[in-house]
């Protein structure tokens, strides 16, 4: 990694400096201080969450906002993740097997040598909501995957948050960070008691607000007006709640010629983010 800045990624964090020590270091292998592994209980305790995963891992230690608890690492990971020195960094760290990983993720999970614990993040009120032109409303999808994939393409076409309902949404998770691949250390999350409620201020603002749907009356890229989008996605199968799709500016679908005339709400959410982008310069 080069130490250029990024949106949300401090050049002069702890953890840069730490990076930077080690591409330093002209000869030798690092040296590391193993402690004695004691594996976890089944859940984190104070109601911390377990991320694992390089891409994961590497994004939540260049996050300011992160509150770090505990590591556990292989030499491996330690090496691809280029910390020098564990003991240098500011929380317990513990060198390890992954097959002691694995005690703690299952070994259905792709951990990758890494894995912490840490407090989740805080998500904003919608007063709270930037400047941004685009952004994504998920009414009550539930599936972590999906939205760890939804909050990647989300951040890599530069939506400005992600709003989702307080029920029926899936908490931080390490499944919902490995699918997102860093991004939820990248985007603001906000969560609301009632959608249609929320969707009102998003009119207040100024949004125009797009509800996707493959029965919509007009195709997406023709429903595009004003400088400010907000795409409205609903869940698996039951698709957007009436009450939402009452509540939005205007109901779209994606023209698809294919014998197949819908996608997974994250393909979904990835094809209409170009799309508004392209919309919106």
């Amino acid at each position: 990694m080069n130490d250029t800045k990024k949106p949300g990624t401090p050049k002069d964090s702890h953890y840069a400096k730490l990076r930077r020590t080690f591409r330093d270091q002209k000869s030798g292998a690092p040296e590391f201080r193993p402690k004695r592994h004691v594996p976890p209980g089944e859940n984190a305790a104070d109601g911390l969450v377990r991320l694992y995963g390089l891409h994961t891992v590497r994004a939540a230690l260049d996050n300011p906002r992160r509150k770090i608890r505990r590591m556990l690492i292989t030499r491996n990971a330690a090496e691809r993740l280029e910390i020098a020195d564990l003991g240098a960094l500011p929380f317990a760290t513990e060198l390890v097997e992954p097959k002691e990983i694995d005690k703690v993720t299952g070994t259905d999970a792709v951990h990758q040598g890494v894995l912490i614990e840490a407090e989740p993040l805080k998500s904003k009120a919608l007063s709270a909501l930037g400047d941004s032109p685009l952004i994504l409303v998920l009414d009550q999808v539930t599936d972590p995957h999906n939205v760890g994939a939804i909050m990647r393409s989300a951040v890599a076409f530069g939506a400005g948050a992600l709003i989702t309902t307080q029920r029926h949404s899936p908490h931080e998770s390490g499944v919902l960070a490995k699918s997102a691949s860093g991004a939820l250390e990248h985007i603001d999350l906000i969560e609301v008691r009632n959608l249609s409620e929320a969707l009102g201020e998003l009119h207040e603002a100024g949004f125009q607000t797009i509800g996707l749907d493959s029965e919509g009356p007009a195709e997406l890229e023709k429903s595009f007006s004003g400088d400010k989008l907000a795409l409205v996605l609903g869940a698996e199968g039951k698709g957007l709640r009436q009450k939402t799709r009452e509540t939005v500016t205007a109901l779209a679908r994606l023209d698809m010629p294919g014998a197949i005339h819908s996608l997974n709400v994250s393909n979904a959410a990835a094809v209409s983010l170009y799309a508004a982008r392209k919309f919106l310069g």
